[in-house]
């Protein structure tokens, strides 16, 4: 397993992370702990979580996700063996359950935190998160901003003074985004810089073959201003394992949560298709093909893998081994350019 250090940081971290969504819902505590067992096992020390996690949660199951990894810390006594990476939950989700109000306050900020750390069961978070931004913005299936939230007033630097407090309490390492923007990034980068406070490390937002969107603005700045990608959704909710071509299998992502249907539109179909078809061509898994295309590129730091039983876990961190030839590239690059992004 290749370690890299995080963008101005210094954590080494495993070019593959394991997500966690599914840990409290889809997944058992038992089975939470034989996932982080192996994927320890294989190299990677990289864990990321978040506050709202499990994936289709409620308030019955509201940070059990986060307990979850704390019981597998108190078990195994690997804390400060693996970086942990969690998020603080935005407004506009229909979750007041999580907080009220969900919002990006100091009040918030120290509350979110201090209950990430006593689930968590560890004194310090090594990557603090902001999930999505406060402001209304285009994320989660929308291309582009016609207009803009007038609603919102900015509290960037207000946001950065209170991780500021926090870093120097010790009670978190660093800062990242989460499905931001161009702006986005720029403003907090630009606020760290005028005013010496902490600079975000890591973006982390969605990258597959059936979403690209990234190369639009964002990578261009990563790569100049040193941001690190998390890339999230290599596998697109499993729909790039080519599973869904046939139909929604019962015990599926998709089949579980029927509402997520971001990539169940005629494009993700057809030209996933096309990407299988290449794949065996090439004597390879579509989850390969797709694996190793994110991994290719420059501007990703680290791959955010997720699973829900240990044979899909194991194929997916075995894909990192595949490497892609010029060649292929190009084949990629002609049924992007027939189909482009789409599931933004």
């Amino acid at each position: 397993m290749k370690n890299i250090i995080l963008p101005n940081t210094n954590l080494e971290v495993s070019e593959i992370c394991l997500g966690t969504m599914t840990f409290g819902n889809q997944n058992s505590e038992a089975e939470a702990h034989a996932q982080m067992d192996y994927a320890f096992g294989r190299g990677i020390n990289f864990f990321d979580t978040a506050e709202m996690y499990p994936i289709g949660g409620n308030e019955h199951i509201f940070g059990s996700t986060e307990r979850h990894i704390g019981s597998w810390f108190k078990k195994s006594g690997k804390r400060d063996k693996v970086v942990l990476a969690t998020k603080i939950a935005g407004p506009n989700r229909g979750m007041s359950y999580i907080r009220k109000p969900l919002d990006f306050s100091k009040k918030s900020i120290h509350e979110a935190v201090e209950l990430s750390l006593k689930n968590l069961q560890t004194d310090y978070i090594d990557l603090y998160q902001m999930h999505w931004p406060e402001r209304v913005m285009n994320m989660f299936g929308k291309r582009g901003v016609t207009e803009i939230d007038s609603q919102w007033q900015d509290n960037i630097l207000d946001v950065l003074t209170t991780f500021d407090g926090l870093i120097k309490e010790g009670k978190i390492k660093h800062i990242g985004v989460s499905n931001e923007n161009p702006w986005g990034v720029m403003k907090f980068l630009n606020e760290a810089e005028k005013h010496n406070l902490p600079r975000i490390a890591t973006i982390q937002n969605p990258f597959s073959l059936l979403n690209r969107l990234f190369e639009v603005g964002l990578s261009e700045i990563c790569m100049r201003e040193n941001v690190g990608l998390l890339a999230y959704s290599p596998l697109a909710f499993g729909f790039l394992t080519g599973k869904y071509l046939n139909g929604t299998p019962t015990n599926s992502r998709m089949g579980t949560f029927p509402n997520f249907v971001r990539y169940t539109n005629e494009n993700c179909y057809k030209v996933t298709k096309m990407y299988q078809e290449l794949a065996h061509s090439l004597g390879l898994t579509l989850t390969e093909l797709s694996l190793a295309f994110v991994h290719h590129q420059s501007f990703v730091t680290s791959t955010i893998i997720g699973a829900t039983n240990l044979d899909q876990l194991e194929e997916n961190i075995n894909a990192f081994d595949v490497r892609l030839t010029d060649d292929v590239l190009k084949q990629i690059e002609i049924l992007q350019e027939a189909i482009p992004n789409p599931a933004p």
